[in-house]
């Protein structure tokens, strides 16, 4: 979601001073309107790679999004291309019928896919529903890849935090946003012209604004109100907390990966050590 401009407490995105210290990629790429997907993403990290290493130096694919990076590093599945005409008359019938309809259908025809994915993830049940009208076969049957690409050679490092730490740092962190200004940041959006369809404003931080009954009826000017911002804090660290959970399931599951303490500096430094031979490992 960092990709995303205009977004910034709500995804923690790098600060100006630490993308002066260290060259970032990726940020700030898209407005909130518009759609971003793992398709994208691997052909843009693809190109940035091998050009970050023809220049000597190390890239870093760094973030908490195992789907994106567990696809950059296996591929993409064999699944077919979006159909716009498709998809048009998916989002007619999300309009019209609403979500849970589409989802229930996602668990007639494709169970397999609808078991991991969330009731409220408009993205992915419609997509799903796309590949499954596009061409008669669901979703599920389409392959991921497990194994990793025979270009790559990666070190992949999850880092560990004992399960308590990681949720107490989660809610502090969900505090320290709002002391940052979140409010103030959802409600430049919401005057911009982004408002709760658009798929930047989906991401946990944002949603939770739109989806209080108050801000429903009154508008983002409830979002003043202690109570309202108190709910949607503890709603926004607690879908945080879920889906921590699920990346941690997901990051599991990555072939080759090395799980290492998070305060392990000593230990990541050592593994790293042999991909910095011959390299500036500076700016990568």
């Amino acid at each position: 979601m960092q990709v995303y401009r205009g977004m910034d407490i709500g995804t923690a995105k790098p600060s100006r001073r630490q993308r002066e210290l260290l060259v970032h990629h990726l940020l700030d790429i898209k407005t909130p309107d518009q759609r971003y997907h793992v398709g994208e993403f691997v052909q843009s990290a693809d190109a940035l790679t091998a050009r970050i290493s023809a220049a000597g130096r190390l890239p870093v694919v760094c973030g908490g999004t195992a789907f994106y990076i567990r696809t950059l590093l296996c591929g993409l599945p064999q699944a077919p291309a979006a159909s716009p005409e498709v998809r048009a008359r998916l989002v007619q019938r999300l309009q019209s019928e609403g979500l849970d309809a589409l989802y229930a259908e996602l668990c007639r025809v494709d169970p397999e896919s609808s078991a991991h994915i969330a009731p409220a993830d408009r993205y992915r049940i419609v997509r799903a529903l796309e590949i499954y009208h596009s061409c008669g076969v669901p979703r599920s049957q389409f392959v991921r890849p497990v194994s990793l690409r025979a270009d790559v050679a990666p070190l992949i490092i999850a880092i560990d935090r004992p399960r308590t730490e990681l949720y107490q740092r989660i809610n502090r962190r969900v505090r320290c946003m709002f002391e940052q200004g979140l409010v103030d940041e959802v409600q430049a959006l919401a005057a911009a012209g982004y408002g709760p369809d658009a798929p930047g404003l989906r991401a946990i931080g944002y949603r939770e604004f739109f989806e209080h009954p108050r801000i429903a009826a009154e508008g983002l000017a409830a979002a003043r109100d202690p109570e309202v911002a108190g709910a949607i804090e503890t709603a926004i660290a607690r879908n945080s907390r879920r889906y921590a959970k699920r990346q941690l399931t997901f990051f599991r599951q990555m072939p080759s990966v090395q799980w290492v303490g998070a305060d392990s500096h000593q230990l990541i430094a050592e593994r790293v050590a042999p991909l910095l031979h011959g390299n500036d490992a500076t700016g990568a």
